[in-house]
């Protein structure tokens, strides 16, 4: 009986330790640049595309979504700045995005820590803007956040969504 109960034992650790080494469907990334003499730095989950639907399907037009997988996405700026005309006080906020074919809403939301958008709150945004999703330059097959230049962008699939930064 003890030999059983130690088998057992055994053959559950060693699927737990097999399934930690997995690694995850969802990754998590980082995203740090300067604009404006600010430290940006976006952490999100990159899901893949893995031959789906994306805009539209997997992710539905019209509904809060966590911009990601996972944990909903962080901005993080060192400095105050001005995202996209309004300003944004130093800190740590929640991205939250409403997709939508011909125009988008960006949102940061001042409750940072969240799963998903399962708690979000329209009332704790900080701020809210527009932008008009533009055709990628190439496909991009893990959700990506880049800082260039002025702008923070977000390319997945064929898609970019492009917002400026400034002091």
């Amino acid at each position: 009986m003890f030999k059983s109960l130690l088998l057992i034992s055994l053959s559950i650790s060693a699927l737990f330790v097999q399934a930690q080494d997995k690694p995850k469907a969802s990754p998590p990334a980082t995203t740090t640049g300067t604009i404006a003499g600010s430290t940006i730095t976006i952490n999100y989950s990159q899901p893949s595309v893995k031959g789906r639907k994306i805009w539209g399907e997997l992710v539905p037009y019209g509904k809060v979504w966590r911009t990601g997988a996972n944990e909903a996405t962080t901005f993080e700026t060192s400095k105050n700045i001005t995202v996209a005309g309004q300003a944004l006080p130093a800190g740590k906020y929640s991205l939250f995005t409403i997709p939508g074919e011909n125009e988008w809403t960006i949102i940061l939301n001042n409750e940072a820590e969240q799963f998903g958008a399962f708690t979000y709150k329209e009332k704790k945004d900080k701020i809210r803007f527009y932008s008009k999703p533009a055709k990628a330059p190439a496909f991009t097959e893990k959700m990506t956040f880049l800082i260039e230049g002025s702008q923070v962008k977000l390319r997945w699939e064929n898609l970019e969504i492009a917002f400026p930064v400034a002091q």
